[in-house]
């Protein structure tokens, strides 16, 4: 068992000269469960990267400083060897699967670390088990949710059974529940295998009780300081004043003008029954936040009306068969904001992919100033010549949300557009949508496990579950 420690460490990109991260001086103590937190964007991803030997080796740029693992400097660690080591579970779980199934998958994982044929199948369950997921071992990974995804991912590493797990804001893209089960898995891997977690996050739910260090990276500072009990109390009830949300809506009345009519409406990809609907309709200039589990078929719902998937019945935009419309027309109309921040982007740097979206939308309701700034309040400015991929997720995700407001569509599916964004940034996107609203006339749907803070911008709520959509009165 042996602590990671960052001794003097300093990084900056080549193109800027603010340090992500200045001088840092800190110890993760072997064995324990370690909490990083600070706003999106505030170098927390990169710092993990570092951990988990990613970094200098993908970008090409070093630090200055060393990470420690006991007496070890990790650049002296061989490369095949750095895994046994160290492991490390992304944001996003799409940025480190290889193959196209969970068994294939972590077929391959273990292979890497050239262990025994014999043994696998073994290990490979038994991983399973711990994330339960024994269902998921033959899909494919491109048809499970975020959150399933994310289990998948989580039951590599335990296949892996490295000393060190250091996680980059896992549970961004999961419902409360399942959120509150892996974080309990996590304690279970450092109480009883004696793991050592380093998990960085910026939404604290869950955590309180279970952590045994607090650390903050200080966004002006770039430095990171441990929290004493009574400062990290001090963050924890802070950001429980923000997560209050207990919202009376209205349900739809037939005044309500329906810009989306689902019409005997069958979803069943896969052959794997998901939703039947009657009738259903989604209403122009309102915002309809839709909740439910994971896996449950959210995602798939708007994949099917955006024109992505086969669905069965009718769905109707504006009067017309969205079959009838051809598919470039419908898709400046009905557009979809995918989950996966990285899956909009087609050019390389933050400034080709906004000059993309001004070049390309069908209106100018929102100016170059209006543009300018969008970026100042999401502290996106002087960004340009930053490659979209080097971006954290959170600022990835930001970028995505003003590219698809410049584009303004009548209708925006936006699928776990909070993901990744600290409190102060959600309030600043809301702010943004709501002007898209109201100034503009956009008609919103939203899927979101992420509840708080969005108060003012909800009109309506429907719950997805039991294969039924349904709107409801209250948001909790």
């Amino acid at each position: 068992m042996t602590d990671v420690s960052i001794n003097h460490f300093t990084f900056h990109y080549p193109q800027s000269n603010v340090k992500v991260l200045n001088d840092l001086n800190l110890t993760f103590k072997s064995g324990h469960f370690s909490l990083l937190s600070g706003p999106s964007g505030s170098g927390k991803s990169t710092l993990l990267y570092f951990i988990a030997g990613l970094y200098p080796h993908f970008i090409g740029i070093d630090a200055v400083g060393e990470i420690k693992f006991g007496d070890t400097n990790i650049k002296d660690i061989p490369r095949e060897k750095v895994s046994r080591s160290v492991a490390m579970m992304f944001q996003n779980p799409n940025q480190q699967f290889a193959m196209d199934t969970v068994v294939h998958e972590m077929t391959f994982v273990l292979e890497n670390l050239r262990v025994a044929p014999d043994k696998m199948d073994g290990i490979i369950t038994q991983a399973l088990d711990f994330c339960g997921i024994k269902q998921l071992r033959s899909r494919v990974i491109n048809t499970l949710s975020g959150g399933e995804k994310q289990r998948v991912a989580l039951a590599c590493i335990v296949a892996m059974d490295p000393q060190v797990i250091v996680l980059d804001e896992p549970f961004a893209s999961i419902d409360p529940g399942s959120r509150e089960d892996l974080i309990n898995k996590l304690k279970l891997l450092q109480t009883e295998h004696g793991k050592t977690i380093i998990l960085a996050d910026h939404d604290l739910t869950s955590y309180r009780g279970l952590v045994d260090e607090f650390y903050y990276l200080d966004p002006d500072t770039h430095q990171i300081s441990l929290l004493d009990e009574r400062q990290a109390e001090h963050f924890f009830k802070n950001f429980e004043s923000t997560q209050q949300m207990h919202k009376q809506v209205a349900i739809p009345s037939g005044d309500d003008h329906a810009i989306i009519k689902l019409n005997q409406f069958k979803l069943a990809p896969h052959t794997s029954l998901l939703l039947t609907l009657n009738h259903f309709d989604f209403y122009k200039q309102k915002t309809t936040l839709i909740t439910g589990a994971n896996g449950i078929g959210k995602s798939t719902l708007f994949n099917a009306l955006t024109k992505l998937l086969p669905y069965k019945g009718t769905i109707v935009f504006n009067g017309k068969d969205i079959q009838k419309i051809r598919p470039l027309p419908y898709a400046k109309n009905v557009t979809l904001l995918f989950q996966d921040a990285e899956n909009q982007f087609l050019n390389i740097t933050v400034k080709e992919e906004l000059d993309l979206s001004l070049a390309n939308r069908t209106n100018t309701d929102y100016t170059q100033a209006d543009v300018d700034e969008m970026l100042s309040k999401l502290d996106m400015a002087g960004k340009d010549e930053r490659i979209v991929y080097s971006l954290s997720e959170g600022q990835k995700k930001k970028l995505q949300i003003i590219e698809m407001l410049i584009m303004n569509p009548p209708v925006l599916l936006m699928d776990e557009p909070f993901k990744g964004l600290d409190y102060h940034s959600l309030e600043v996107v809301v702010g943004f949508l709501n002007r898209a609203k109201t100034d503009f006339h956009q008609t919103q749907i939203i899927i979101s496990h992420q509840l708080s803070g969005l108060d003012t911008l909800i009109d309506y709520h429907a719950t997805f579950e039991d294969q039924n959509l349904t709107y409801q009165e209250v948001i909790k």
